[in-house]
C-alpha cells in the first residue's frame, strides 16, 4: 500500500454538528467529489420524517461527512494517547488510519431513495450495494481507492461487512456506540429540533480507548456512555417511530406497489411509465440503474402520476406529495379482531382497503436495542476498570440495565382520515358508515363497543 498523499492545505467543511469537518488526505477529498458520493446530497437522511419534523431536510451526504469526522477524532485520540509500542499489544496501529477513514466516509453510499421503504418494496440491500460501489471497477469510487493499492477497495469493503481483521476499525464504524450512531443521533436531534438525541460527544471521544479485541471506555466516562444509551432509546420512541412518519411510509409503500402492479398489468402508458424504476419492477437492475435513483427521481414520477387516469395511483401520489397522512389507532391482542370489520367499513366508504389501510408495527422497524446477551459481539459496551479488567455497561449502570433489551413500541391500524368526518347536515351516503367506524375509536386506540 502506497503512502496516502496529503493535501497542500487542509480542507474544511462547515457543519452544524461538528463545527468543522477536517480533510487532510487527497483520497478523502477525491472520494467526496465522486458522482456516487455526491448522489447522497439528493437522498434525505430521515426519509418521510421530514413530513413530521419540518427541519429534517438533511441528507445522507452531510451524515456521511459527519461519520468521517467523528472517526477522524477517534483516531486522533488513539494516535495521541494509545499508540502501539509492540505488535499485538492491543494499542492503535496508525497504518489502519486510512482504511478506517475511507470506510467511515463511504459506509452509507449504497442507500437508495427513501432508504428503508425502497429496500422493503424492491428487496435491495444498501450494505451489499455499498460494498459493490466500493469494489466495482465501473465506479469512480473504486478507481480512486485503487490508487492507494489494488487491494485497498476490498479492505474498505470488508470493514463494511465486518470481516476486516482489526476489530478496532470495525467497531469504530459499526458497534453499539460507533461513529455512525453518534453522528446520526446528534444530527437528527439538531435538524428535527428535538433534544432527545443530545449527549456529550466530546466526553465520549475522550474516554474511548483501545484494547486487543476492540474499543472500550474508561470507567470515569461511564455516565457519558450511559447518557448516550438513554438518548438513543428516546430518539427511537419519540422521533424514528413517530406515527405520522410511519403513516407517510405506508402511503409511499402503497404508492410504489400500485405503480408496480399497473406496470406489470400493462396499464401504465409509455408517457407515464417510470423508466428509471422499470428495472426494479422487473427485478433485473444493474448498479448503474441503482445509482440513477434518488428522492427527486421518485418525486418526479409521483408528480406525473398526479395526472394519471388510475384513481388510486393519482390519489396516493397526491397524498404523499402534499402531506395528507393516514390516521391511525393503536390496537392490542384484545382489539386486533376488530380490524377486518373496520377494513370492511373503509371499503363501504369507497376506499380500497388494500391501499388505504395498513397494520404498522414499530417492533418491526429497525431499532438498536442494547442487548448485551446477544451472540453478536457488537452488542457489548465494555467499561475498563482501573486494573484493566472489563465490565459490561448494564452490570454497572442501573439506568442502562432498566432499558437493556427493551423494545417498546406500538401496533397501529392505519386508515383514511376521511373516516373521522363528523356527520354533516347535508345528505351524505357514508354518514352511517363514518358513525359506525368511529364507535370503535377512543383516545387514539381501538375499542370494542360491545364490551364497553
Amino acid at each position: 500500500m502506497q503512502e496516502a498523499e496529503l493535501l497542500p492545505r487542509e480542507k474544511v467543511f462547515r457543519d452544524p454538528v461538528h463545527n468543522y469537518i477536517h480533510v487532510q488526505y487527497k483520497v478523502i477529498l477525491d472520494l467526496i467529489d465522486t458522482p456516487e458520493f455526491q448522489r447522497l446530497r439528493r437522498i434525505h437522511q430521515l426519509g418521510t420524517s421530514m413530513y413530521t419534523f419540518d427541519g429534517a431536510e438533511h441528507s445522507r451526504f452531510s451524515h456521511s461527512l459527519g461519520v468521517y469526522e467523528t472517526t477522524r477524532e477517534i483516531i486522533e485520540n488513539f494516535e495521541r494517547n494509545y499508540p502501539t509500542k509492540t505488535p499485538g499489544d492491543g494499542l492503535w496501529d496508525d497504518s489502519q488510519k486510512l482504511v478506517a477513514l475511507c470506510a467511515a466516509l463511504l459506509h452509507d453510499i449504497g442507500h437508495g431513495p427513501y432508504s428503508h421503504t425502497f429496500e422493503h418494496i424492491f428487496h435491495t440491500n444498501h450494505e451489499a450495494i455499498t460494498q459493490e460501489i466500493i469494489t466495482s471497477p465501473a465506479t469512480a469510487v473504486n478507481k480512486i481507492l485503487r490508487q492507494i493499492s489494488p487491494e485497498f477497495p476490498q479492505q474498505v469493503a470488508s470493514v463494511i461487512d465486518h470481516t476486516y481483521p482489526n476489530p478496532q476499525v470495525v467497531q469504530m464504524i459499526s458497534s453499539q456506540i460507533d461513529a455512525d450512531r453518534m453522528d446520526y443521533l446528534l444530527r437528527d436531534a439538531y435538524f428535527t429540533g428535538t433534544k432527545y438525541g443530545v449527549f456529550d460527544l466530546t466526553r465520549i471521544l475522550r474516554v474511548m480507548r483501545t484494547y486487543k479485541d476492540g474499543i472500550a471506555f474508561d470507567q470515569q466516562g461511564m455516565h457519558a456512555v450511559e447518557d448516550y444509551i438513554v438518548s438513543r432509546f428516546q430518539m427511537y420512541q419519540q422521533v424514528y417511530f413517530h406515527p405520522v412518519s410511519r403513516s407517510m411510509e405506508v402511503i409511499l409503500m402503497h404508492l410504489l406497489q400500485r405503480g408496480k402492479e399497473l406496470y406489470e398489468s400493462g396499464q401504465l402508458e409509455d408517457t407515464q411509465a417510470p423508466k428509471l424504476l422499470i428495472p426494479f419492477f422487473e427485478k433485473d437492475f444493474t448498479l448503474q440503474d441503482y445509482l440513477k435513483l434518488d428522492d427527486g427521481v421518485l418525486n418526479t414520477y409521483f408528480i406525473y402520476w398526479r395526472d394519471y387516469q388510475d384513481d388510486i395511483l393519482r390519489d396516493l401520489a397526491g397524498r404523499f406529495l402534499f402531506r395528507r397522512p393516514l390516521k391511525s389507532a393503536q390496537f392490542n391482542d384484545q382489539t386486533k379482531h376488530l380490524i377486518p370489520h373496520l377494513r370492511e367499513l373503509v371499503e363501504e366508504a369507497g376506499y380500497d382497503p388494500k391501499y388505504y389501510t395498513a397494520i404498522n408495527d414499530s417492533y418491526d422497524l429497525p431499532y438498536d436495542a442494547y442487548t448485551p446477551d446477544s451472540e453478536e459481539s457488537k452488542t457489548q459496551i465494555e467499561i475498563m476498570q482501573p486494573d484493566g479488567s472489563l465490565e459490561e455497561l448494564s452490570t454497572l449502570s442501573p439506568i442502562v440495565a432498566a432499558i437493556t433489551g427493551r423494545e417498546t413500541g406500538d401496533e397501529r391500524f392505519y386508515f383514511p382520515k376521511e373516516m373521522l368526518q363528523k356527520p354533516s347536515d347535508s345528505i351524505d351516503l357514508f354518514n352511517p358508515v363514518y358513525a359506525e367506524f368511529q364507535q370503535y375509536l377512543r383516545n387514539g386506540a381501538l375499542i370494542d363497543p360491545q364490551k364497553e
